[in-house]
């Protein structure tokens, strides 16, 4: 009898302790221990390293950051954004288009189309499906336009010409539009003048001259360091080949990468793509100009081709053939850049496109760095 009153006794102390602790924690806002599972460690310990992450902390975003609002207080709606994108479009499609486009902007030209309204509502037509591309239904379309038609009466039916326009502008927009750059003249083949137009404005990542092999093989398999889908495009070419710059930006990412090697990323000036170029050469990797922060033009040499990377080791050349890999991340929100559902496009047609379109390029015997021949005005970059 005494034994059992002694246990009651224990367990009320035992009680009252407990609801002591409790008390305390309310009183002085004590969090509660979180306990991390074996699993969820392991994930955290072998998620891999994104193309473009860099060694600084990544600020928080609205997803992530905590707010001092009261408890009762309504979350705030969450942001809508695009999330996925499939850019299956044929070169031969964006050829015409572009060329319809470039076309209308004419000086006696009465109507302007945009290359990427069209490509957006022959989408919506075949509801996503570009394999079902036929030259007519762009003709179809164009005279349509020119007849007075706009694109806002011409898409009505379709819903998903909203999205697509979106999608495409994100890939497309600063591929073509007004610039102004070099060029010899021919009565006097020493002097360089000036001459506005509208166009092409991007270039082929290789300068001209250089030659480069490669075919579609953007979602193949890799398997260095986890196994994973192929979010890039790879270009065969020779160690040293100038690198140069698709379209106009500002330096974002420089350095090593284990998987990547010596690589560079670079943001568009609408902050819609990143652009992503690794493997580069193991010594003098860069362009002596090139360094975070700084701005480059479309054309301009960024670095050279290489075999770096697969090693946390810098400037282990792993990579058993030289090559670019490049790669173009689209972004519709901040939080997608560095998180999980980053979106990558196959840029194997868009290559195909700029292959017309190089850089002309030239060795200082001084510096070992190339640069380009001719000078490039974006009009973006005066804005």
């Amino acid at each position: 009898m005494i034994i059992i009153i002694r246990f009651r006794k224990l367990l009320t102390i035992a009680a009252i302790a407990v609801c002591i602790i409790i008390l305390l924690n309310i009183i002085f806002g004590a969090k509660p221990s979180v306990v991390t599972s074996s699993k969820a460690l392991q994930t955290n310990l072998t998620t891999p390293i994104t193309p473009l992450a860099t060694t600084a902390a990544t600020p928080p975003t609205a997803a992530t950051q905590k707010t001092s609002e009261s408890p009762g207080s309504p979350s705030p709606a969450p942001q809508k954004y695009i999330k996925w994108v499939d850019f299956r479009i044929p070169q031969a499609a964006m050829e015409k288009a572009i060329n319809v486009d470039i076309k209308s902007h004419a000086p006696d030209s009465k109507v302007q189309i945009s290359w990427i309204e069209v490509l957006s509502y022959l989408a919506a037509k075949y509801y996503g499906n570009m394999s079902s591309y036929k030259s007519k239904d762009m003709d179809q379309v164009v005279a349509t336009l020119n007849n007075g038609e706009t694109i806002q009466t011409l898409s009505k039916g379709y819903k998903l010409f909203d999205y697509y326009f979106e999608a495409y502008s994100s890939v497309l927009s600063g591929l073509v539009g007004e610039y102004s750059t070099e060029y010899v003249d021919k009565a006097a083949p020493n002097t360089k003048l000036w001459k506005k137009t509208y166009g092409l404005k991007a270039f082929s990542p290789f300068g001209s001259g250089y030659y480069y092999g490669h075919f579609d093989d953007f979602g193949t398999s890799r398997s260095f360091g986890y196994k994973r889908k192929h979010l890039g495009h790879d270009m065969m070419g020779s160690v040293g080949t100038p690198i140069v710059a698709i379209e106009s930006g500002t330096v974002e990412a420089l350095g090593w990468n284990p998987y990547g090697g010596w690589r560079i990323g670079i943001r568009t000036l609408d902050n819609k793509r990143s652009y992503y170029y690794a493997h580069l050469r193991k010594t003098h990797p860069y362009h002596a100009n090139i360094q975070i922060g700084s701005t480059v033009r479309a054309g301009d040499v960024i670095g050279y081709l290489g075999m770096t990377g697969y090693s946390t080791k810098e400037g282990s050349n792993n990579v058993k053939k030289p090559h670019l890999h490049v790669g173009m991340q689209l972004v519709f929100n901040e939080v997608q850049k560095e998180g999980i559902n980053q979106i990558w496009i196959d840029l194997y047609d868009i290559i195909n496109l700029l292959q017309k379109h190089r850089s002309q390029v030239k060795l200082d015997p001084i510096t070992k760095d190339f640069n380009r021949v001719y000078g490039f005005v974006d009009p973006q970059m005066l804005d």
